[in-house]
């Protein structure tokens, strides 16, 4: 008999399309020292114990981005479910097109506003990717 393998822990995570005035959305390379340094995601981090997805991705993008944003200016728009080699994410991901601040690469080394159509010209992390398609069908 096949025993079923051990089951992975899930991780949740928020990210942000931040979506300018002119369409295009906030993409954000992933540091040097990181997994999956190099390749382009949406901003945003882990969720801490005892804190609602919706503070997270506020204080994620005060501390990658210097900008501030209202809770008022998040909408959920779709999530991603990706298995890791260890661990399983579940990242809802936020459309918000207000905030105040100038975007700034605060903890990235580099970042790009890129038409929806565009965005699958830059590689992403496995979980990132598939939002790709709705950011593109529905912005």
């Amino acid at each position: 008999m096949t025993q079923a393998p051990a089951p992975l822990p899930t991780v949740l995570v928020v990210a942000c399309a931040l979506v300018d005035t002119d369409g295009r959305v906030l993409i954000a390379k992933r540091p040097e020292g990181k997994a999956l340094a190099g390749l382009w995601e949406f901003p945003g981090g882990k969720v801490e114990p005892g804190e609602r997805p919706e503070q997270a991705i506020i204080r994620e993008l005060k501390e990658e981005l210097g900008i501030d944003v209202t809770e008022a200016c998040l909408a959920p728009f779709v999530f991603a479910s990706h298995a890791y080699d260890s661990f399983h994410l579940l990242m809802p991901l936020y459309l918000c097109r207000r905030w105040s601040g100038v975007v700034t690469a605060c903890e990235h080394p580099d970042l790009a506003w890129v038409k929806p159509s565009k965005l699958a010209d830059y590689p992403m992390p496995p979980a990132d990717a598939p939002l790709v398609a709705w950011l593109r069908d529905l912005l």
